[in-house]
């Protein structure tokens, strides 16, 4: 989405993002423009009135993809009242998927009463990059605990493929031995070390994993857009995870 955030800057360069999406095999994208955290606020109406002229002007250029309207919402203390004024876009139209951002730099101390009090509403918190939260790399095992509470997981597929460097990368791939990752994220902002990675991403799940993962990623993705199940499997803690038996040699 054009001049919201630190994505595309202007509507010429959505555009181009756009083409290269597409020439990944990509026909969907949910937008997610940042909402509520330090930088940038983008509200509900907001996002849905640019989505509608974003996809206007994706037909005019006969760009064969479809975008819907959503938001990376920041978790702060004001998210259940920002939920209850209508001002939060969920993953779905049925309002079950949130797809919810922790601060950088720490997993907060109130996060988990936060989960517990959208869950207990019917929403399912769907956390953005957890491999690149550094409370998430001081202590991997969080992660479990709060996939075991109800949420699931959005990782970057650059930081599968090493982007954010060998330590993220690493993460990452043990996040996803473990079950713990369900979904990749072009998390796309620019042409340079934010692009669209997915068909680099997902060649690679299916190569050093399996197929069978690379597909239940996309199919996973597919029910949370649609409000379907997602089914969360035998999930481990990361720390169970034994690198040398991880993926095979490289």
């Amino acid at each position: 989405m054009p001049g919201v955030d630190d994505g595309a800057k202007d509507r010429t360069m959505a555009l181009q993002m756009a083409e290269a999406a597409v020439n990944q095999g990509i026909s969907h994208i949910l937008l997610t423009p940042h909402h509520m955290d330090s930088h940038y606020t983008n509200h509900k109406l907001d996002v849905i009135k640019h989505t509608g002229a974003f996809q206007q002007d994706l037909i005019d250029h006969e760009i064969p993809l479809k975008v819907f309207p959503g938001q990376e919402v920041h978790l702060t203390g004001d998210l259940l009242k920002a939920i209850f004024d209508d001002d939060i876009l969920f993953m779905d139209s049925g309002n079950r998927y949130l797809l919810l951002e922790f601060p950088h730099n720490e997993v907060p101390e109130y996060a988990e009463n936060m989960i517990f009090e959208l869950t207990s509403r019917g929403i399912t918190p769907v956390l953005a990059h957890p491999e690149r939260n550094q409370g998430f790399q001081k202590d991997p095992d969080r992660l479990f605990s709060f996939v075991e509470m109800g949420c699931l997981t959005q990782l970057t597929s650059s930081s599968y493929l090493g982007v954010f460097g060998k330590n993220v990368q690493t993460l990452t791939e043990k996040i996803i031995k473990a079950n713990l990752g369900f979904v990749f994220a072009s998390d796309a902002h620019n042409f340079e070390g934010r692009r669209f990675t997915m068909r680099e991403a997902f060649d690679r799940l299916s190569e050093q994993v399996d197929v069978k993962t690379a597909e239940r990623f996309n199919q996973n993705a597919k029910n949370i857009l649609n409000g379907d199940d997602v089914e969360i499997g035998d999930i481990k803690r990361v720390s169970d995870i034994k690198k040398k038996k991880f993926f095979g040699l490289f």
